[in-house]
């Protein structure tokens, strides 16, 4: 994406998934709103972009972090809220492992608490390793973390699978993470 877009997606991120009230709009429980009143609300703030860039951040934003409803009215963030919502993913059995991608200076907090989800949701994992160091490479010397997720399933924690594939749960106890042996 060039760098308008990655501006659209950034303030599209923030107000669909920390503060909606910056411009203006509720989200409904789900998280949803409805297309064109966030058109208008983007616009009344100084934001405006039409229907066509949307569609276009939505499509090609490397992460997914978007979803437009099937009846292509309504548009929401697919995992990363901090506000009150119900994205109503189901519980779903998650692969053996999962990776987590942090910074190297996270490893003494993660060593004493596990991964927690702060402000969010969820904990964010995903599915290879290559996201994860993405990930981690936005914070600082990125780490890899393997998550035994398979055995946290066994163990009685859910885990939902997000509309852009990644993996979310409540926390994860450092008993069920595997550090690498050089961060």
């Amino acid at each position: 994406m060039d760098k308008r877009y990655t501006s659209i997606s950034k303030f599209m991120s923030l107000v669909l998934r920390h503060r909606p009230e910056v411009i203006g709009i509720e989200l409904d429980e789900q998280g949803w709103v409805a297309i064109d009143r966030l058109l208008a609300a983007c616009a009344a703030h100084g934001r405006a972009l039409s229907r066509a860039d949307l569609n276009d951040v939505v499509m090609h934003n490397n992460k997914q972090r978007f979803a437009i409803s099937a009846d292509g009215q309504r548009i929401r963030a697919s995992q990363g809220h901090s506000v009150a919502i119900n994205l109503g993913y189901e519980p779903a059995e998650p692969p053996e492992m999962l990776y987590h991608g942090t910074a190297v200076q996270n490893l003494p907090s993660i060593r004493r608490e596990g991964l927690l989800k702060g402000k969010r949701h969820h904990v964010h994992l995903s599915a290879d390793e290559v996201t994860a160091t993405a990930v981690g490479q936005r914070h600082g010397k990125p780490v890899v973390l393997t998550v035994k997720a398979g055995e946290m399933a066994r163990a009685g924690f859910l885990f939902f699978l997000s509309a852009n594939g990644v993996w979310l749960t409540e926390t994860v106890p450092y008993l069920y993470i595997d550090e690498p042996t050089d961060p």
